[in-house]
């Protein structure tokens, strides 16, 4: 990738805490640099003005009379149709609300009436959920990964192809279309995985070929905890209730239950009513935008950030495959001498820069690429900008360069400023757990 000649790459939309101003232990402030987009996006100017005018009717959804529960029925039901849009769902895929990805992922698991093929570089939600799964490794090259998967399913019939849409340690994306014309090749549907790919990349179900889509709302600029799975409705219909209770059933009797249809049948209990708003707000306004552009700013900037990275010593960036061609605004490397947690903490206490740390929930993946001990991972996003890059190669270069100014110390396994003089942090305040 070549940087792109430009002094300036402002941000491409509004988010919120873009001008939030953080403590320093040196005693200064300075605006908060943001790199942790992949963990959990900020919310986009327009999704919290949404949040704000549904708030005062914010009331219990299905069958309320009252003027509130109807407005927030509407907003709630409405929601799958914005959902359903934006991801060009067919007509045979319902909309199931969930808690996040790691839920969608659950829910499908207790619905496939088979086998799952699954990579071993798969983020756990895509690991631990299968209970019949056949894991293949990954080659070496995407297209040699690509074979390994036919082989595979070519064994032995399989039911899913369940595969990440991009990598959320570093960033690069699986050829989809193709992959789900070679699930359907050998009679298996196939699930992606877009908690990482939604955010950064238009995805139609329907021209792709693509059966389940799982994402999350926190990654997609939309707060308070609302996830998605898309899919094909007679799994869904066939399978039992995710959570059986109210709102999943059409008659109860004592001696049984007759259950609802998807999406109904899998959305027991009172729904987190903000939270499916959010998202659906986040949807219309990505819909809105123009993904060749977004595209642009989001290259741009990784081209400005692997360049510079690449310039630093001591700096290794990690990557999978040979000949991957497509990256999301991931971005994940190493620092010799300094462990992942050190590196996040300097960075994060020094110079007001957010980036994460640790094994990013994807410890085979790791282990893999020889770095099971962690990474530092900078992601970014549409609030993110050229200022930001710069800041962040800058902090960098200092570390490599003259060390850190400060003493940072490890306590069962986080690292922090010693002391820690940033107020309302205690001195496990910040860094991450060494078993995530």
């Amino acid at each position: 990738m070549t940087a792109v000649a430009t002094t300036c790459i402002a941000p491409f939309a509004t988010v919120s805490g873009c001008d939030a101003r953080v403590p320093l232990v040196q005693g200064e402030s300075c605006t908060y640099a943001n790199f942790d987009y992949a963990a959990s996006a900020p919310a986009l100017a327009a999704v919290t003005d949404r949040i704000a005018e549904l708030l005062p009717f914010y009331a219990s959804v299905h069958r309320g009379a009252g003027y509130a529960s109807r407005i927030s029925t509407t907003a709630y039901e409405d929601a799958r149709t914005s959902v359903s849009r934006f991801v060009g769902a067919a007509d045979d895929q319902v909309v199931v609300f969930t808690r996040n990805t790691t839920d969608a992922l659950n829910l499908l698991a207790s619905a496939v009436p088979g086998e799952v093929v699954v990579l071993d570089i798969e983020h756990h939600a895509n690991l631990l959920p299968w209970k019949n799964s056949r894991i293949v490794e990954a080659a070496d090259t995407v297209s040699g990964t690509v074979q390994r998967l036919a082989a595979e399913l070519r064994r032995a019939p399989a039911a899913l192809l369940a595969v990440t849409g991009a990598s959320n340690v570093t960033g690069e994306v699986l050829p989809i279309a193709d992959l789900a014309e070679l699930a359907h090749a050998f009679g298996a549907r196939i699930l992606v995985d877009g908690a990482q790919l939604v955010p950064h990349r238009r995805v139609d179900l329907a021209s792709l070929g693509v059966d389940y889509l799982a994402f999350s709302g926190h990654k997609l600029y939309a707060p308070f905890g609302a996830g998605v799975l898309v899919g094909r409705r007679d799994w869904l219909d066939a399978a039992e209730p995710y959570l059986a209770g109210g709102g999943a059933v059409r008659e109860v009797r004592l001696d049984g239950a007759e259950w609802a249809c998807a999406p109904a049948r899998h959305e027991a209990g009172t729904p987190n009513v903000l939270g499916v708003a959010a998202l659906a707000a986040a949807c219309d306004e990505l819909a809105g935008f123009d993904p060749d552009a977004a595209t642009r700013h989001e290259e741009a900037l990784c081209a400005l950030l692997i360049d510079g990275l690449r310039n630093i010593g001591g700096v290794e960036i990690l990557r999978l495959w040979d000949d991957s061609a497509d990256t999301v605004g991931i971005v994940t490397f190493t620092v010799d001498g300094y462990e992942p947690g050190h590196v996040a903490s300097y960075l994060s206490a020094e110079h007001g820069i957010g980036v994460r740390d640790g094994r990013f929930c994807a410890h085979p993946l790791l282990a893999r690429v020889g770095r099971a001990g962690g990474a530092v991972r900078a992601s970014l996003g549409l609030g993110s900008s050229s200022d930001d890059v710069e800041r962040l190669l800058a902090a960098l270069r200092s570390l490599v360069e003259n060390g850190p100014a400060w003493v940072h110390a490890k306590t069962d396994g986080v690292w922090n400023p010693s002391p820690e003089t940033r107020p309302g942090l205690g001195q496990a305040g910040s860094g991450t757990s060494p078993c995530v």
